[in-house]
């Protein structure tokens, strides 16, 4: 287990916007020169990721458990499990990053970003413990630091200053 990536974690309620607020700061993160991998959690049983006819796809349909597709550009694999992975069995096999943002997984003790919307609830579903902080549409009373959902800037100042040491602040 490569445990020195570190992880952190973007959790919400459903229809809170946790993917749009991921997306932005994934490239912010970047724009500032990390090396980012991501990880979004689906809770339900039975995605598809490749296209029915293609050949990885038939692949999978004739019965391989481990589907790799390899171009000179990139590389994509996926496999059939026995059993659900955690969050720590999963970044195990992530290398040549410098940080690895999970959309979900909100029972895996990793430090914490909450959006809350008035709208859907401002109760949290985090860990108190985890809590890195909380991106809301209104103040909620809460000690973790809270921003904007527009404050993308300053909560990529927030990881830097607690996970890098503000080595790329601006």
């Amino acid at each position: 287990m490569n445990m020195s990536i570190p992880i952190v974690t973007v959790i919400a309620k459903s229809g809170s916007g946790k993917t749009t607020f991921l997306e932005k700061l994934i490239a912010e993160l970047c724009r500032r020169g990390y090396r980012l991998a991501t990880i979004k959690h689906h809770s339900h049983a039975g995605f598809e990721i490749d296209i029915p006819g293609k050949d990885s796809w038939r692949h999978a349909q004739a019965g391989s458990r481990h589907v790799i597709i390899a171009a000179p550009d990139k590389i994509a694999s996926y496999r059939l499990l026995e059993r659900e992975l955690n969050l720590d069995e999963i970044v195990s096999e992530i290398h040549d990053v410098d940080l690895i943002m999970a959309e979900g997984y909100k029972q895996a003790n990793k430090p914490t970003i909450e959006i809350l919307r008035a709208e859907i609830g401002l109760e949290l579903i985090a860990d108190p413990d985890q809590l890195m902080a909380i991106v809301t549409d209104t103040p909620v009373e809460q000690k973790a630091p809270q921003f904007s959902l527009e404050d993308i800037a300053n909560v990529a100042n927030l990881i830097e200053d607690q996970l890098f040491g503000g080595r790329n602040s601006t």
